[in-house]
């Protein structure tokens, strides 16, 4: 594995240091003074003291040791170097080695032979500071190698997969997952990319299915729309023909009925579109007056009060408002099942029509959310319906430039439509 290019160089920095401690204890378990030359000193001067005390003599060694020659008074008779202890109490404290010098049978004064511990241990002081920090060096260029090959194999994929994981949530699908096979982590990245393209021939498959489901429930909705329309057409001219008024009323509940399929198969077609801007409105000037056949329409159940609406021409498509009046009215006979009061007037450039019923109204925290495209309140679960009604309503009255509103009053719930003027 890559690792061991880490591990074996931090291995060897760990050996030299050990061995770097190894060489410097042994110089200082090797500093000790050699006695057979201290002795051959300690004779030479003994034998030629007269010569050394008048400073005539050659002291011997003096390039091996380092070493005092004092008087018994203390007096400084020669040394092989300056810097060097000259006086007892000096000397003991450095633990300097004293001999005394004897002729003639008496001592006649002393050779104090320096001991170098301290120099040697200053020495290796700075050899071990020097050699600590060329092996903390080592370590840290090994530390830094370690961190890259760290951000190399690990961090940086993770972090790749991390925007790979971002791309999947966002429903990005098509940019895949760039990995080295050779990387630490390859294999397994390379099964989430594997995903990726199962997700993609997923999604494709589904796109399709509801490509098909809708062009499946567009051709049934265009097929049964035909025949009740013929329907439809049957019963309105029966109606100019016959004057029996028991039939009449009877083709009457059969256009109602009509009218409420040809409503069912609209919203089933409206609940498959994903974007309303299939559904086309074409804007024109139509009269007010065409308002009040367009709510008769919706009203099968008669529950409109009687009304009046002032004369105007109004800016609308008179198909795409008949279906907002289908939708504002049928949601009136299913969740209040009152009688429905409507009320018109102009407020600025608009044709104000407040549609209102005597029911329980909406729950204040629902009433900004029964706009929104498939919301349907939580008492509502009993009833049947899609949440698209007053969401369609919404995009039609826009589309031709006005408006929808929803307000709880004291009797009950109101929608106001705001229908622009020509």
């Amino acid at each position: 594995m890559r690792i061991k290019i880490f591990v074996i160089p931090a291995i060897a920095t760990a050996i030299l240091a050990l061995f770097i401690i190894f060489i410097v204890s042994k110089e200082s378990e090797d500093i000790r003074l050699d006695i057979r030359s201290i002795n051959n000193i300690v004779k030479t001067l003994s034998d030629d003291w007269d010569l050394f005390r008048n400073g005539t003599g050659t002291l011997p060694f003096k390039n091996e040791l380092a070493y005092v020659v004092i008087n018994n008074d203390g007096e400084r008779i020669a040394a092989t170097r300056d810097g060097l202890n000259e006086h007892l109490n000096d000397a003991i404290r450095n633990r300097d080695t004293i001999v005394d010098i004897i002729s003639d049978g008496k001592a006649v004064g002393k050779i104090i032979f320096y001991n170098g511990t301290a120099d040697i241990i200053k020495q290796n002081r700075i050899k071990m500071i020097f050699a600590a920090a060329i092996i903390f060096a080592a370590l840290m260029l090994i530390f830094a190698g370690y961190t890259f090959y760290l951000h190399s194999v690990l961090l940086r994929p993770f972090r790749k997969m991390q925007d790979f994981a971002r791309h999947i949530a966002a429903g990005n699908l098509d940019m895949p997952l760039e990995m080295d096979r050779g990387n630490l982590f390859g294999a397994f990245t390379e099964s989430f990319d594997i995903m990726r393209e199962e997700l993609h021939k997923a999604r494709e498959k589904e796109r399709e299915a509801d490509r098909s489901k809708k062009e499946l429930v567009a051709s049934l909705s265009h097929d049964i729309k035909t025949p009740v329309a013929s329907i439809k057409s049957a019963t309105e001219l029966m109606l100019f023909t016959i004057e029996d008024a028991e039939y009449r009323e009877q083709l009457e509940g059969i256009t109602i009925k009509a009218e409420q399929i040809d409503s069912l198969i609209t919203n089933m077609f409206h609940a498959t579109l994903e974007e309303l801007q299939k559904l086309h409105v074409s804007v024109s000037e139509i009269p007010s007056t065409a308002i009040h056949q367009l709510i008769r329409y919706a009203d099968y159940d008669k529950r409109v009060k009687p009304f009046e609406l002032p004369n105007c021409l109004i800016s609308a498509d008179s198909l795409r408002l008949g279906q907002v009046f289908d939708n504002v009215i049928s949601n009136s006979y299913k969740y209040a099942g009152t009688e429905i009061e409507i009320n018109a007037f102009f407020e600025g450039s608009y044709l104000i029509i407040d549609i209102a019923d005597f029911g329980p109204g909406v729950p204040e925290d629902e009433l900004p959310l029964i706009l929104h495209k498939f919301y349907r309140g939580k008492d509502v679960a009993a009833k049947s319906g899609y949440g698209l009604g007053l969401y369609i309503s919404k995009y039609l009255l826009e589309q031709m430039q006005g408006d929808i509103r929803c307000e709880n009053r004291p009797e009950g719930f109101c929608v106001r439509l705001m229908v622009r003027l020509a």
